[in-house]
C-alpha cells in the first residue's frame, strides 16, 4: 500500500492515457510527454480517455508501483487543467480528493507550512543562543 503524505510531490498528465501501457509504457510517457523523470519519487497520476479510470505511477527508490481504480458507476468528472496543456502539480490532500471524484481545485486543507505556536522573545537572534 502505497501512503499519500504531505511531502510527496504530485504531477497529474492532462491529456488521457492509453491504459493499454503498463510501467514501462507510463514511464516512457512522463520522460516524452511531461519532461518529467519518473524515478524522482513523484506520484504521477494518469486517467484514460474516457474519464473512468486512474492509474498512479510511483518510483519508492527500490521499484514502481503501479495503482489502478476504476470508477463502477460514474466518472472522474472534474480533471485539472493547465495553460501549457501537458501537466499541473497538485497537494497530497488534492489528489485523495481527486482519487475519490471530487473537484481536487474546491479541496481546501490547512496550508502545507504554517508556524506553530508564538514566537518566543529572541528567537532567530543567533545571540540569544551563546551563553
Amino acid at each position: 500500500m502505497i501512503a499519500i503524505t504531505p511531502q510527496m510531490r504530485v504531477l497529474v498528465a492532462i491529456e488521457p492515457a492509453d491504459f493499454r501501457c503498463g510501467i514501462d509504457g507510463l514511464s516512457q510517457r512522463c520522460r516524452s510527454v511531461l519532461n518529467h523523470n519518473p524515478f524522482t519519487g513523484t506520484v504521477i497520476v494518469f486517467r484514460n480517455r474516457a474519464g473512468k479510470a486512474i492509474k498512479l505511477l510511483v518510483y519508492d527508490g527500490q521499484g514502481f508501483w503501479l495503482c489502478y481504480k476504476r470508477m463502477s458507476q460514474s466518472r472522474f468528472r472534474f480533471w485539472p487543467s493547465s495553460p501549457d496543456g501537458v501537466g499541473r502539480t497538485l497537494l497530497a490532500h488534492e489528489l485523495q480528493v481527486l482519487i475519490f471524484g471530487g473537484d481536487p481545485l474546491r479541496a481546501q486543507g490547512a496550508p502545507v507550512w504554517r508556524e506553530v505556536g508564538p514566537k518566543l522573545p529572541g528567537a532567530g537572534d543567533p545571540s540569544a543562543c551563546v551563553p
